[in-house]
């Protein structure tokens, strides 16, 4: 993902809010059949790995196509909060009509379109795949679906994006990592809690297995056999119920203790801690090994990461 650009963009040409909008999320086509003249604006700002785009423009349609996919994937999942105007989003057989307050999550891995059919407003995140950890399919059952922001756990996240909306320039995209896994711990709670849901957390066997998982991490023992025991299921049974999800016991495991010791790290208030303490306290037992898989899974290692 490019850098931080803390930008505002203004094209009252339809052919620079193209070049604007595709130059920013990832290669788009955009069309508009709408009568008269085209203003869009386009403001961006990087919290974190996050990056932030608040848009606004007159009718038009944006499209991600397969050929567009191939030729370029910043391989990315997106939420969008509607702020004004409504939105008709597609992904596969899935549509969702998106009212001021609703968002929804979707990949730039697969072909969408998005329509406005009047004067609209949006924020749209932009997240690595790799900070947005789903078990298997998860995304793919969730992407397209309204999210309302009237209710329940969604209605906090939302009202947090439309507050981030409006002090849009407080933020200088250098100092606000924090808030960025705030965003996405709270992203995951949606997704936890939703109701609507058909995924892993409705799944009871499962949902107590991942909870399980989640309140051992700093144990270095934590294997499967182990995790089997403690349900009586079989080692077998176990691995088959990640494999249905497209993921692994022990990379489940890796990459919770990954994601809390990428939080540590980014914790001012555990600065004074050693990297290696900071791993042990996660069941990361040797330094060495922590190093190679936090660099795998993040592209850096675990110092310039807390330094950054």
């Amino acid at each position: 993902m490019p850098a931080a650009v803390d930008d505002v963009r203004t094209a009252r040409r339809f052919d620079g809010f193209r070049d604007l909008v595709s130059h920013t999320f990832a290669p788009l086509r955009v069309e508009t059949a709408a009568p008269g003249p085209f203003e869009g604006r386009l403001r961006t700002v990087d919290l974190g790995a996050i990056r932030v785009c608040q848009v606004s423009a007159t009718p038009h349609e944006v499209f991600r196509t397969p050929a567009l996919i191939a030729s370029s994937d910043p391989e990315c999942y997106k939420v969008g909060l509607q702020l004004r105007g409504p939105c008709l989003f597609t992904q596969g057989e899935r549509e969702a009509v998106l009212k001021p307050g609703d968002f929804t999550i979707y990949e730039t891995g697969r072909p969408y379109a998005m329509r406005f059919d009047q004067p609209y407003q949006q924020l749209v995140l932009m997240l690595p795949r790799s900070m947005f950890r789903l078990p298997g399919n998860r995304i793919r059952e969730i992407s397209g679906r309204r999210v309302s922001g009237a209710q329940g756990v969604g209605a906090v996240f939302s009202a947090l994006l439309r507050k981030l909306s409006e002090q849009f320039d407080a933020f200088s995209g250098s100092g606000d990592a924090r808030l960025a896994d705030n965003i996405l711990d709270l992203l995951a709670t949606v997704y936890a809690e939703d109701p609507d849901a058909p995924a892993v957390e409705r799944r009871p066997l499962l949902l107590t297995i991942l909870s399980y998982i989640e309140c051992h991490l700093s144990e270095p023992d934590l294997t499967p056999d182990r995790i089997a025991a403690a349900h009586y299921i079989s080692t077998r049974y176990l691995h088959k119920l990640f494999h249905e999800e497209q993921t692994t016991v022990a990379g489940w495991i890796r990459e919770r203790r990954l994601a809390h010791c990428r939080h540590d790290l980014r914790d001012r208030s555990q600065a004074n801690r050693p990297v290696s303490v900071i791993a042990a306290g996660w069941g990361f037992a040797e330094p060495a090994h922590f190093s190679r898989v936090f660099r795998a899974a993040y592209g850096t290692t675990p110092n310039a990461y807390r330094n950054a």
